[in-house]
């Protein structure tokens, strides 16, 4: 793949020329089968620079989680990094939600180690098991783009809002400064899945990251996207120069 010019697509594609449900299983064994070093992975890759990026996202919806009664939903939630992070600054229910079991295994783990509450659910993003008006806040790290159909996913994040309430997606990016983008990109697709692979010892797991991020659709086409869903004042928010972004918007009252 040429690196400079992106293969956008409307989900996931981990291989080539199969359907949305066999790239969904593929999806999902692969962060099953990595699940056991995924923080470690997380942190060192990123320079423990993750941590920043989850604590900014969980200060940005500052005002909205304290209204009274707020509910989060912690979407393709992981080992519960982005929730715990709001649970840092906000004592407000949050769902941790992945379709992935040994994910949420761990993620259990985490909350009791730090005595948190153990809400979990094990559904796929793109079927969520939550009536419509549920939450406040749907919030996600680093896992939309792994969705295999991203207005899908939209569209349910849409369903499960509360009038009033907000989307937040946190997802990395190509940084567009000439030189930085330069370094990033070599870093990303040459050095990053060579290490991951060797930690994790899943070949073709974190050949699949870069991948992942080059198809994921330009800023200013989720931004469409997110208005074409319906979505109120969608906006995105440059982290570190651009190599990460948090996406947000508004489900009108």
């Amino acid at each position: 793949m040429n690196h400079n010019t992106r293969a956008r697509s409307a989900g996931a594609q981990p291989q080539s020329g199969i359907d949305e449900a066999a790239a969904a299983r593929t999806i999902r064994k692969l962060f099953s089968d990595v699940a056991g070093r995924y923080d470690l992975l997380n942190h060192l890759l990123s320079f423990h620079v993750d941590r920043h990026w989850r604590a900014v996202t969980a200060r940005h919806f500052d005002a909205l989680l304290s209204r009274p009664g707020a509910r989060m939903l912690d979407l393709c939630c992981g080992t519960a990094d982005l929730g715990i992070a709001f649970l840092k600054r906000k004592n407000v229910p949050v769902i941790f939600c992945d379709f992935s079991h040994p994910m949420l295994v761990l993620a259990n783990e985490k909350l009791k180690s730090r005595s948190l509450p153990v809400r979990t659910a094990e559904a796929d993003a793109l079927k969520l098991p939550f009536a419509d008006a549920s939450y406040d806040l749907v919030a996600c790290s680093f896992g939309f783009r792994n969705l295999t159909n991203y207005r899908e996913g939209l569209r349910e994040i849409w369903r499960v809002l509360r009038p009033g309430g907000a989307i937040g997606i946190l997802e990395f990016s190509k940084p567009r400064g000439r030189w930085i983008g330069a370094m990033y990109s070599f870093y990303f697709h040459k050095v990053l899945p060579t290490i991951g692979e060797w930690i994790s010892g899943v070949p073709g797991s974190y050949s699949y990251l870069p991948g992942s991020v080059d198809r994921f659709p330009e800023r200013e086409e989720f931004l469409q996207w997110m208005s074409e869903a319906h979505f109120l004042e969608p906006q995105c928010k440059e982290l570190t120069q651009g190599i990460a972004v948090l996406f947000s918007g508004k489900k009108p009252e």
